[in-house]
């Protein structure tokens, strides 16, 4: 399921460093909190949609692979994006 363009647009304007910057560890956790909220509503409707729920499995480990690493180098900013994403811990 991806996200249409103008959303990942607006995520990454408001994460990212600047408008283009897709790549910071922010904005790419923020992407993925979106991939995943669709995915998740997803499989409320198809329960038995298994390839689906190993993507969503494989997205939820990126993200909190990429939120240890934030966590490991900037603190203020990974405190920061929990609150805006309301991710727990």
């Amino acid at each position: 399921m991806a996200i249409p363009k103008a959303k990942k647009a607006e995520l990454v304007k408001s994460f990212g460093k600047n408008d283009k910057d897709s790549g910071s560890t922010e904005a790419q956790i923020a992407i993925l909190t979106e991939e995943i909220n669709q995915l998740t509503e997803h499989l409320k409707v198809h329960t038995h949609d298994y390839h689906s729920k190993r993507g969503l499995l494989m997205k939820v480990g990126k993200r909190r692979s990429l939120l240890d690493y934030l966590k490991k180098n900037n603190v203020v900013s990974y405190r920061e994006v929990i609150k805006k994403l309301n991710l727990r811990k």
